[in-house]
Parts: C-alpha cells; structure tokens; sequence
C-alpha cells in the first residue's frame, strides 16, 4: 500500500543513516584522539580502571625521582667514607712507620694530624641539596614504591643508616695527674695514669656525670699494647641495679679477658662504679707489667663522631705509636663498614630505580592496551562506514520519491 502521509522506506532508511552516521562520529573520536575509551561513556568499567593506573603511572614518575635523589646522595656518601677509609690507611702507614726507633715521631705526627684535617674536611663537604649521611646517625627513609591492594595504596621505603665519621665531639688529652682516674659519663675525657711493677693498688672511678649515660656509650681502656672496651646497653639502664656499677663490672671483665699476666682487676660493690687495679712483677713470656704500667682510657659518648679517637693518636712517642696501633684498627673497621653499608645501599636503590622504570613501562603498556584504538581496524571501518553512508544518502532519496509516483495515478 501506497501513502502520501506515511513513508515507510524514508523512514527506515533515515533510521540506518542515523545509525551509520552515529558509528562514523565514534570511529572519527577514536582516530582523533587515539583512544577506543576516551570518557567514562564510552566503557565505564574500562575508563576508571585505567586512570586509577594512570593515576599509579604519575605516582611512580615521583618515586623515580626520589630513588635518583637518594642514589645521589648515598653515592656522595659512599665516596666520602671509601676516601676516609683510603686516608685512614695511609694513617697507619704512619703509624707502623713510628714503630721504629730511628725515626723522626714529630714530624710523622705532623703528617698524622694534616690528614686528620683531610678526614674532617672530606666529612664536611659531603652533602648532597644539605644532607650529609657521613656526619650523621640518623636514618632516612627513602621513597621506593608503591603498593597498591584492596585497602588501598601505601607508600613504600627504603631505609639507609647513616654514618657518623666526624672526629668531634669530645675533648682529648684531658689528662688526670692523680693516680685515681675519674671517667665520668658525658665528659668524654682521656685519662693516663701509670702504676709501677713493684706492686700496688690503685683505683680507676666510674661516674654518673651531668650527662647521662645512653644506650650505645662507649669505654674503651688501652693497657700495654690491648685494649678492652664496653658499651652501655639498654639493659644498663633500666631496673634498679646502678649504670656506673653495671658499666664497671663490665669493664672488669673485658680487661680479665685480656689475660694479662700480673694485672689484677677487682671489683668492690661498696663503692660506686670503682675498680682496683693492682700490677705485678710479670714474667719471662709476658713482661708486658714487669715495666711501668701505663693505662689509658676513653669515655665517647654515644653521639660523638665515629672517628673521635683519631684525636688521642700521638705518635710522637714510642709508647703512643704503639697504642695508635691498636686504635687505628677500629677506626678502619667503622669506616670500612659505612663504606660497605653506603655501597650497599646504593645497590639496592639502583635495582628498585630499574624496576620502578620497568614497572612504569608495563603499566603504560596496560592501559594502551584497554583504551588505545587499533588504528588498522578503526581506519578500515571508517571506510566501509564511509561506503555505507553513500548508500543510505541514496537508498533516502529513492524513498522520497515514492510519493512523486502516486501523482501518475491520477493524470
């Protein structure tokens, strides 16, 4: 049937070009902008899992930029403790070098103070945008990741120790003339004294000073050619036994330990932190306190630079060549380990930058692979759409002129 108010071919070949024509305006969108999702209209399930990703992507640009930072800044770090280590060695160089009689003590001393100044000038300069990790215990945490779960997002670091190999912090050459030696805690003093190898009792005083003690106080005590030391611990600290008298018990039983024949360390519970010390005459295999005895002490204080003893090394006489000796060997020891410590860290923030990198990367590859268009497919639609869009311009126009048709039916 035939009508000249109803068309129904126009009207199902309008239908098909608007369909045609939407398809073409969202093939179009996906060529201009390169995206198959390009709004949350498009796919909203699609669309609000990539920008969460997105949004993750942005976060790790940030987190590449502080594991550079702090890869920097350790690598400063790093440096400074391997050229301390390396002006460390050449101390001791002096120092076996003093070991001979025939040598001028004073000028090797000389030599062993200019590269102290070296060590203290180093320590000074490294710091990177203000941070220096060589003249500092504290730790930093360094941004390293972020992990993502169904709670939600969480910041994730990287903690590296810092390093404390300045030379201050305490006053040496506090040397006490009297035969009982005071160490009190906080002052970080030096004490000589020497008792002779007739025999004899003198005694070494413990204190609580003005400064408390802390968890990590150190005394060491060089007697003859050895050394013995002790550090105050937590437990030094709490319940109701006193610290001076915990520090002194330990300090007995590190010298015993040292097994010096003659020497005698006793303890007495009715006196605070006190510790008699009696020599003897020594024998053939161990005349180390058949002579004058000499002992020397130290109190650093928790806080005090790691190479703090480096001011005590006098190697101007025999006596103080010989016990720099023994103390140069510890101060290698801490900088070696904050070298270690440094490079190790290092190493680990430069493998986290690489995954970091290699993460952002295969995100980046997720989301294009979600929302990204395949220009191959979209471009041989549009074409074929294109095609079809002819057709239905075309396919309207014979539809329009159906009505023309019926005016012959009435010539």
């Amino acid at each position: 049937m035939s009508s000249i108010l109803t068309n129904n071919s126009a009207m199902v070949a309008l239908q098909t070009m608007k369909t045609i024509n939407k398809s073409m305006n969202a093939t179009q969108s996906q060529i201009s902008t390169g995206k198959s999702v390009a709004t949350a209209k498009d796919n909203a399930a699609v669309w609000a899992i990539s920008k969460s990703m997105e949004s993750d992507v942005q976060g790790f640009k940030a987190i590449s930029d502080s594991l550079n930072l702090g890869s920097s800044t350790i690598s400063v770090a790093r440096q400074a403790s391997e050229t301390v280590t390396d002006l460390l060695t050449q101390i001791k160089g002096k120092i076996v070098a003093a070991q001979e009689s025939n040598v001028d003590r004073g000028k090797i001393q000389t030599d062993v103070a200019a590269l102290k100044n070296q060590i203290d000038s180093v320590v000074g300069a490294a710091q990177f945008n203000g941070l220096n990790l060589v003249n500092n215990a504290s730790n930093i945490d360094i941004l390293s990741s972020l992990d993502r779960s169904a709670t939600g997002v969480a910041a994730s670091n990287i903690t590296v120790a810092g390093q404390n190999l300045s030379t201050g912090s305490y006053v040496a050459n506090n040397v006490f003339t009297t035969v009982s030696a005071s160490l009190v805690s906080g002052a970080g003093d030096t004490f000589v004294m020497s008792m002779d190898a007739t025999g004899g009792t003198d005694s070494i005083t413990i204190q609580d000073g003005a400064t408390a003690w802390a968890a990590g106080d150190k005394i060491s005590m060089t007697i003859g050619k050895q050394t013995a030391s002790y550090t105050v611990t937590d437990a030094d600290l709490s319940g109701t036994n006193v610290t001076a008298d915990l520090v002194a018990i330990g300090m007995k039983n590190a010298i015993d330990a040292l097994g010096i024949t003659g020497l005698t360390v006793s303890y007495d519970p009715a006196t605070v932190g006190t510790l008699a010390v009696t020599t003897g005459a020594g024998t053939a295999t161990d005349p180390g306190a058949a002579s004058d005895l000499t002992i020397t002490g130290q109190f650093t204080n928790a806080s005090a630079g790691g190479l703090g003893a480096l001011n005590a090394i006098d190697v101007s006489t025999l006596g103080g060549a010989q016990t720099a000796l023994g103390n140069i060997e510890s101060l290698l020891s801490t900088s070696i380990t904050a070298a270690a410590n440094f490079g190790s860290a290092q190493s680990r923030i430069d493998t986290q930058a690489s995954f970091v990198g290699k993460l952002s990367d295969a995100l980046k590859s997720g989301i294009g692979a979600m929302v990204d268009a395949d220009m191959e497919e979209t471009s041989a639609r549009l074409q074929a759409l294109q095609v079809q869009q002819q057709l239905a311009t075309q396919s309207l126009s014979m539809a329009n002129q159906q009505p023309q048709n019926i005016l012959s039916l009435f010539r």
